[in-house]
């Protein structure tokens, strides 16, 4: 798998497989066009808590057609 995202409950990190090991990453190669993605998903991990689940990934759905 080329890249592996781990999110921690407050931390989402994203590792890229380079030369057969994961380091860490502070872009997706899979969606280098977002490179503020990192810290975005769990600013709305956090919101679905109290907008709920539906809400928060169609405010997430939205902003990202935003930045594309």
């Amino acid at each position: 798998m080329p890249e592996l995202w781990r999110y921690n409950g407050s931390r989402l990190q994203i590792n890229v497989l380079q030369a057969g090991k994961y380091i860490e990453s502070d872009i997706s190669f899979n969606f280098p066009e977002i490179p503020q993605l990192k810290s975005v998903i769990p600013q709305y991990v956090e919101q679905s808590k109290t907008a709920g689940r539906n809400a928060s990934v169609k405010a997430f759905r939205t902003w990202v057609r935003e930045q594309l």
